[in-house]
């Protein structure tokens, strides 16, 4: 059992999407909308607590891998999230990246926390706070238009420094 009271949020996103909870767990959970909105990535997920969480990217390798420590539909999604594409982000400790969905009149209120177990760099972080934004926003693009949003995207330069200095 992982005990979520050792990770401390780092990145914290809210987004307000004209949806139901049911439709966003749905595009959080299942591998046909990820790959629209989330770069082409597919998700494989064991609905359980203790199941197991991959990510693959278009070709069929794995982007991120990790444990579901709550699965609680259509209110909380929380795993473990460990980055696998990149060899220098496997000695990281995983993260924990968790979604809440509430109600918020006739919209949703979609929280994703990345919480860390250790004193990430603000220059690590930098990918997931780069990144997350726009996978969110094409999150709701898809919700609520039917059309993700087509953005190119590339790990940002500070990252990709941090990640050398890591190796040394």
């Amino acid at each position: 059992m992982i005990d979520i009271a050792r990770f401390k949020p780092k990145t914290v996103y809210v987004i307000y999407i004209a949806s139901t909870p049911e439709k966003i767990w749905a595009a959080l959970t299942a591998p046909e909308f990820t790959t629209a909105y989330f770069f082409g990535a597919s998700i494989e997920i064991e609905p359980k607590e203790g199941g197991a969480f991959v990510m693959r990217k278009p070709d069929g390798t794995v982007d991120v891998s990790g444990e579901v420590v709550e699965w609680s539909p259509p209110r909380r999604l929380a795993v473990t999230w460990g980055v696998r594409w990149l060899p220098q982000m496997r000695d990281v400790p995983d993260c924990l990246v968790s979604y809440d969905i509430e109600q918020a009149g006739d919209s949703v209120r979609l929280t994703m926390t990345e919480a860390h177990q250790w004193d990430v760099p603000d220059a690590l972080l930098s990918g997931g706070r780069a990144g997350w934004p726009a996978i969110l926003s094409s999150l709701k693009s898809l919700l609520e238009t039917g059309k993700p949003l087509a953005i190119k995207m590339q790990p940002p330069r500070e990252m990709l420094d941090a990640l050398a200095a890591l190796k040394r």
